[in-house]
């Protein structure tokens, strides 16, 4: 094989005197950039060579990484590198010289009795490197063990000189913390993709395949048409949202929507509720703490803020904030930044804020139970969502959804509702909003014999054991009575025209009309005559 003088060579001299210690640092400085900002592993082993070959001369730099009781060439660089060399491997019981530099974690030079008497060249039959060639070994040592070697081999006779030996052996540490730090890298790559597909599939489970947007956008009333199209605008800024609504009205729904149709999608959306925890609690719960911060702080951990960035953090019942924790959430709103339970090191995170309330933050600012640059700073967009029983044309199809929710999850086609199921669900009070129904549904359900779900099983919970369909009808027709009645008292009377009962209870007006004649619901003018305008 050619001797002729490669690029990585210092000079025609062998004994060239050693480059300035200058050189020397920033090569060092160099690999330990590159150890510590990797992208792409391999590319940046590849890179560290060919730096480190401006110190240390090499026709052959490779690393071979530890599979099994293997080597296998992961990386190589230098004017001898191949196709051949790249699909290089060997057993390590069968050198061991190689084994002996693993297990004391010391680089050696190899002089030319090392082959001829010992385990003889890593690289024989695939290289025709001339014996008593230049040649050393690397050991690279991850915090859990061996990860393999590096390999310098030049085509020019001599041993590697003590100082070059020494300097390889500390790049050889630099390279190991690159690959385990790498290694750590992509196992995380692939758990993080794992719990996005595992996520993904929960949502389906409970929410259906659909998304939070989907549902949303299934409602054909005006109210939530309207609810919609805000939200859409909005969802693409920045901006702190304050959802408004009594409580199962689907304001966690549409928080899930916003972020959904956000450019913050492919981020994390966080959730908590500011109700159900203690009040000590709730600041770790937000902030995070560090190790030692409070009784049973046995390690430091990341706060609801941090879990989201980059996303979106859900704040329910922002109303139950503790009054003492709401500066610091002022301040994570306005700068982005907080410290730690416990530190003083300060966090910049990029996080959306939507909350929610059912309550009146209103009265609670002028009571003093909320601040007001904190209501304020959070009601920079309001949006209400109406209760069901002001947008009843939405229950049977909220009703249809849930249904096929509910079916795939127990693994079978959807049960359908009987027109007069339908019809009750239309009429119903609905003091728990979208919650209650979806609770009337999953009872019916559990309770159901069939493919059909009829208004006994939504009216009684269970079917009465001896009540008879023509009881049924008049259970039906009595609750239709009673709330088409309240909802005229409300109305004064009024059956058309805006703030009308046919628009309160969601119906044409002509089909109001019908059903009070069926019922024998006196007309508008006996209810104006009870003064019961509403």
């Amino acid at each position: 094989m050619s001797r002729s003088r490669t690029t990585n060579d210092r000079g025609s001299d062998e004994d060239a005197p050693p480059r300035p210690i200058e050189d020397l640092t920033a090569g060092l400085a160099q690999a330990l950039e590159l150890g510590t900002s990797i992208e792409r592993v391999d590319a940046l082993l590849g890179d560290s060579l060919e730096a480190f070959g401006q110190l240390v001369p090499f026709d052959l730099a490779a690393i071979l990484e530890l599979v099994g009781d293997e080597l296998r060439v992961r990386v190589a660089r230098g004017p001898l590198d191949s196709e051949r060399v790249r699909r290089h491997k060997l057993k390590l019981a069968d050198f061991p010289s190689l084994k002996a530099a693993l297990a004391q974690g010391h680089a050696v030079a190899f002089e030319e009795h090392d082959h001829a008497d010992g385990d003889g060249d890593p690289y024989d039959g695939v290289l025709d490197l001339p014996h008593g060639h230049h040649c050393m070994v690397v050991p690279l040592q991850g915090p859990g063990g061996a990860l393999g070697v590096v390999t310098f081999d030049r085509t020019r006779c001599g041993v590697y000189p003590s100082d070059l030996v020494q300097l390889a052996e500390v790049f050889g540490r630099l390279l190991a913390v690159a690959m385990s730090f790498g290694e750590q890298t992509a196992a995380l790559t692939r758990l993080r993709s794992q719990l996005l597909e595992n996520n993904r599939l929960l949502r389906e489970q409970v929410h259906g395949a659909t998304g939070a947007g989907a549902h949303l956008e299934a409602c054909p009333s005006e109210a939530m048409r309207r609810v919609v199209a805000i939200a859409r605008r909005v969802a693409a800024a920045a901006t702190p949202v304050l959802i408004r609504g009594e409580t199962g009205t689907g304001k966690e729904l549409l928080a899930r929507a916003l972020h959904e149709w956000s450019p913050r999608s492919g981020r994390p959306l966080v959730s908590l509720n500011c109700a159900v925890l203690p009040a000590g609690v709730v600041e770790s719960e937000l902030f995070g703490h560090v190790k030692g911060a409070f009784t049973g702080a046995t390690a430091d951990r990341l706060g609801r803020f941090q879990a989201a960035n980059g996303g979106t953090l859900f704040l329910d019942e922002i109303g139950e904030l503790p009054l003492d924790l709401q500066p610091k959430l002022l301040r994570a709103l306005q700068e982005g930044c907080f410290e730690p339970v416990g530190s003083d090191r300060t966090v910049k995170v990029d996080v959306r804020v939507v909350a929610a309330t059912n309550a009146d933050l209103a009265s609670a600012v002028k009571q003093k139970r909320f601040r007001e640059d904190l209501y304020w700073r959070l009601a920079v967009f309001p949006i209400d969502v109406p209760p069901l029983r002001e947008r009843r044309a939405d229950v049977v199809a909220l009703a249809d959804l849930h249904l096929a929710e509910l079916a795939r999850l127990a693994g079978r086609a959807p049960w359908r509702l009987s027109p007069e199921a339908r019809r009750a669900l239309e009429l119903a009070p609905w003091p728990g909003n979208v919650r209650e129904l979806r609770n009337v549904l999953e009872r019916a359900t559990i309770l159901a014999r069939g493919d059909e779900i009829g208004v006994d099983l939504l009216l009684l919970g269970a079917p009465p054991p001896a009540a008879s369909r023509e009881e049924g009808d008049r259970s039906l027709e009595e609750m239709e009575r009673r709330h088409i009645e309240q909802m005229l008292e409300r109305t004064g009377g009024r059956v058309y025209g805006t703030g009308g009962a046919a628009e309160r209870l969601g119906l044409p007006p002509s089909t109001l009309r019908s059903r009070m004649s069926k019922l024998g619901i006196a007309g508008a003018r006996e209810f104006r005559k009870r003064g019961g305008a509403g």
